[in-house]
């Protein structure tokens, strides 16, 4: 039944060196789950709250007042987390006990139940399948919150591997073009010092308009096809950039200010310019009409990150809108798993492709490898380089020898 024995919880740091909640749930007395929560740098403003009252001490502090209420459940039913969490925690951000304590209990759970069970985390979440494995984005250029002044405004430049032929495969081709670009930006600037943003993507001084021609040109020296063997992303994080008093997109790096007619304007110029496979958060988190415009004209998948912060109902809005045809998966956004299980069965319904997200501020744990198999996404995002980021994808390379899940997604939106 894979009972819980014993719960612990301790303070740990993430990639960026901030405190988090690491918790340790034993069942059956002999195994262990481990999970610590990761924390987001580009935070939307309807997300739950990391820490009660913004401290990390004291969440853990009221979770270890309530631990022993989880003494006895079953490890691999989450929602019986989820009840007793909502039972201490009946605010719906996790303000009073905070969503990392969420997020590590509900992830360390059924990684202790998948060892009591012996099956694979994915097979516990979803046993009858089938199983394919995400699309690996790999953040190959960045800037915005993620990277430093100089940078480009646009948070995120992803490649996309669409010729791979096996996630192994798939994963080569991204490092392979992580390495081009490194290249081609030493080439436009002999100064270059090998920065690298939260992410392992290279954070070099250039514009927009530059960063993206440089990807698309690194790509070409690689000897691939873009739009054929790796198709090009970008994570605008509008949010970031929207100004509500003046009401425009302020691309303060490049000097660039654009209204939202222009905002819009820009991304569908983009995604027509670069053939995107993949859009994220073009227009800030509230402009569900907004991003419906882009999502109607665009052949490509539309997601939505601070917008829909893994909520089922600010899915439902979105979906009565029109806005966004995929949807990030962020645990630690809705706090425990259960709400993000709930969160990727409403995004199936509405026929809305899932991507499953790692934070820029992140642990070594593996987890979100398996709960993108477990949920049919069609992509997956972990960053590029780095063992945080590694550690995601080498489980992806290790789960392909169950010989249990049947290549690459279906990219059905593009």
């Amino acid at each position: 039944m894979s009972v819980i024995t014993s719960v612990k919880g301790r303070l740990v740091f993430n990639s960026r060196g901030s405190k988090s909640v690491e918790i340790d749930v034993i069942t059956d007395n002999q195994f262990i789950g481990r999970a610590s929560s990761p924390s987001g740098a580009s935070v939307g403003s309807h997300e739950v709250v990391s820490f009660a009252k913004n401290d990390p001490e004291l969440s853990l502090k009221l979770f270890n007042s309530y631990s022993r209420k989880f003494i006895g459940l079953d490890a691999k039913d989450p929602k019986t987390i989820f009840d007793v969490l909502r039972s201490i925690d009946t605010t719906e951000t996790y303000e009073k006990i905070g969503g990392a304590v969420a997020y590590s209990l509900s992830i360390a759970a059924i990684e202790a139940a998948s060892k009591s069970e012996n099956l694979p985390m994915f097979r516990l979440l979803n046993p009858n399948g089938p199983y394919q494995f995400p699309f690996p984005l790999g953040n190959v250029l960045g800037g915005g919150a993620h990277a430093g002044p100089g940078t480009p405004d646009i948070q995120e430049i992803l490649v996309c591997p669409l010729g791979a032929n096996s996630i192994f495969n798939a994963l080569e081709m991204n490092f392979k073009i992580h390495g081009e670009v490194k290249k081609a930006i030493e080439r436009v600037d002999k100064k270059f010092t090998y920065g690298r943003g939260d992410e392992g993507a290279w954070a070099p001084s250039l514009n927009n308009d530059q960063a993206l021609t440089l990807v698309a040109d690194a790509i070409d020296k690689a000897g691939l096809r873009l739009g054929k063997d790796i198709a090009l992303g970008i994570d605008f994080a509008a949010s970031s950039l929207w100004d509500k008093t003046g009401k425009t997109y302020n691309y303060r790096r490049q000097g660039i200010s654009r209204t939202a007619e222009e905002q819009i304007q820009f991304v569908l110029e983009l995604i027509k310019k670069y053939d995107l496979v993949y859009v994220e958060d073009p227009l800030h988190e509230d402009d569900f009409e907004g991003i419906a415009k882009v999502t109607k004209t665009a052949e490509c998948i539309v997601a939505g990150d601070d917008m829909l912060v893994t909520s089922a109902k600010r899915l439902e809005i979105a979906a009565a809108s029109g806005a966004c045809n995929g949807a990030i998966l962020k645990v630690n956004q809705a706090g425990s798993l259960y709400e993000a299980l709930n969160f990727s069965r409403e995004c199936k319904a509405r026929r809305m492709s899932i991507i499953t997200s790692h934070r820029s501020g992140e642990s070594i744990d593996p987890h979100i490898s398996h709960i993108a198999i477990a949920t049919s996404s069609k992509m997956i995002k972990t960053g590029i380089l780095g063992g945080e980021r590694i550690a995601k994808l080498n489980e992806l390379v290790r789960l392909s020898e169950y010989g249990l899940i049947e290549g690459l997604a279906e990219l059905s939106n593009t």
